[in-house]
């Protein structure tokens, strides 16, 4: 007698509860918890002396794409980058650890969300073997350590259905706003300058940007002054968020369709220098070692 598997190996995906949705005592604890898990805008001045920003801006395009290649949970990376902002604030480290950082925050991120989180092993032939299996385990600790092992951080992406659950659309409608917003909100992890608004506002911003596009028959004003009435949000600031995000979606579209071949070039070459080394994964495209020159 053959036996047959009936196990297949998609990932059981957790659904939105209905009764946490509809709770107002579920947002307003999140709206005032929020503050707690933001990190100093100004710690490339204060505490930082060797990292500037474009080299974060780099690091968050690199883990980005990880996590897009290994089909994270969309909570993955911008909880990565609030660990790697929130550590940024409190220590000083040289640049040629901010890859290690980033690879180690990725790595908490994904075993609080993921239900097959990624290993330190995929993570060191992301970065191209400049790191060891150990220094990643040992860059842990110093992380947890320094976040006082408090992991459990709020993101935007915690207000995304607490927000769209509250607005009076249909579930086709709404599920395609969620997916342009969470696209938005990646956008914003990787530009620091976002990092002085609270998760709600960057949550409401995209919201109000994925939307503009989408539901022409609402005016924006009246979108603006749903959203404040949900997360009591001073409508100038809502809308200034919603401006910057839609100024950086801009910007980065622009910057792509620049520089579109050669980075199709670059991953090529790369693709292929990968495979003719006898490695089974090719690295992600971007060059993070440029920052440790």
């Amino acid at each position: 007698m053959n036996l047959m598997c009936c196990e297949t190996e998609t990932l059981k995906r957790a659904y939105e509860d209905p009764v946490l949705l509809k709770d107002d005592r579920v947002l307003q604890n999140l709206l005032a918890t929020e503050d707690k898990y933001m990190p100093s805008p100004t710690y490339f001045k204060c505490v930082q002396t060797d990292i500037k920003p474009y080299m974060r801006k780099m690091v968050a395009q690199w883990m980005l794409e990880v996590c897009e290649e290994q089909r994270c949970e969309e909570e993955v990376f911008p909880l990565s980058m609030n660990y790697v902002d929130r550590f940024l604030s409190v220590l000083d480290i040289p640049r040629t650890r901010l890859q290690l950082l980033g690879a180690v925050c990725m790595f908490l991120a994904s075993k609080l969300k993921e239900t097959s989180p990624l290993t330190a092993e995929k993570l060191v032939i992301y970065t191209d073997n400049s790191i060891r299996a150990d220094e990643l385990t040992d860059m842990e600790l110093l992380v947890l350590n320094k976040l006082k092992w408090d992991i459990s951080a709020i993101t935007p992406h915690d207000f995304l259905e607490q927000i769209l659950c509250r607005l009076s659309m249909d579930k086709e409608k709404c599920d395609v706003i969620k997916k342009h917003a969470q696209t938005f909100i990646a956008l914003c992890s990787t530009d620091c300058k976002f990092m002085m608004y609270p998760p709600s506002m960057i949550a409401a911003g995209s919201i109000g940007a994925a939307a503009k596009g989408l539901l022409q028959p609402i005016p924006n004003h009246k979108l603006l002054h749903k959203l404040h009435q949900i997360t009591n949000i001073d409508v100038d600031c809502l809308r200034s968020c919603q401006e910057q995000i839609e100024q950086t979606l801009v910007s980065n579209l622009s910057h792509l369709t620049q520089s579109s071949d050669d980075t199709t070039t670059k991953m090529d070459h790369q693709y292929h220098n990968y495979h003719n080394e006898g490695q089974g994964q090719p690295t992600t495209p971007t060059d993070v070692q440029d920052i440790v020159f």
